[in-house]
């Protein structure tokens, strides 16, 4: 029998964080406490943009976009938020969303499988995921609780499962 497996990728759609972000955009613009203060939320190129009048503010639109990506079913830890700057009379808050598993955690992790996992589950590094593979699906489906049960420091998701 063939061996069985999955891949650990760390993966966010676009298009549901650029829906998160439209939300986002127009609940600052209709709420009553960022009226007037050049509140806004938008695409800088590859990175979100966050601005507004003091930093309490910008830290505001930070926790309505949060929220918003919360609701969309993207995890925080895609989110890498900077800390709010000083830019003339505006604070600013510049975010990027991470995807694709570092060669450093992705080592992690399969060292993690081996240690933990069951006898026979092998783990092998492919780009900027992780495939995992054992010929019994029990193993994998046990490898993939051990991953869930872990407070890791970036997003996964299981895909590919045959």
């Amino acid at each position: 029998m063939a061996d069985s497996s999955f891949d650990i990728v760390s993966k966010v759609e676009r298009q549901e964080v650029d829906n998160a972000l439209n939300q986002a955009s127009k609940e600052i613009s209709q709420r009553y406490d960022f009226r007037n203060v050049g509140a806004s939320i938008a695409w800088s190129g590859e990175r979100i943009l966050m601005q507004a009048n003091s930093e309490e503010r910008v830290n505001a639109i930070l926790d309505v976009f949060q929220s918003k990506l919360v609701k969309r079913g993207i995890s925080l830890k895609a989110l890498d938020a900077g800390e709010p700057q000083l830019s003339g009379k505006e604070y600013k808050i510049f975010a990027s969303i991470e995807e694709g598993i570092s060669q450093e955690n992705a080592k992690k992790v399969a060292k993690m499988i081996r240690d933990e996992g069951p006898k026979g589950v092998k783990a092998q590094v492919q780009g900027d995921e992780l495939r995992v593979s054992s010929k019994s699906r029990d193993d994998l489906q046990t490898v993939q609780q051990l991953i869930r049960g872990k407070d890791l420091d970036f997003a996964v998701q299981f895909v590919n499962y045959r």
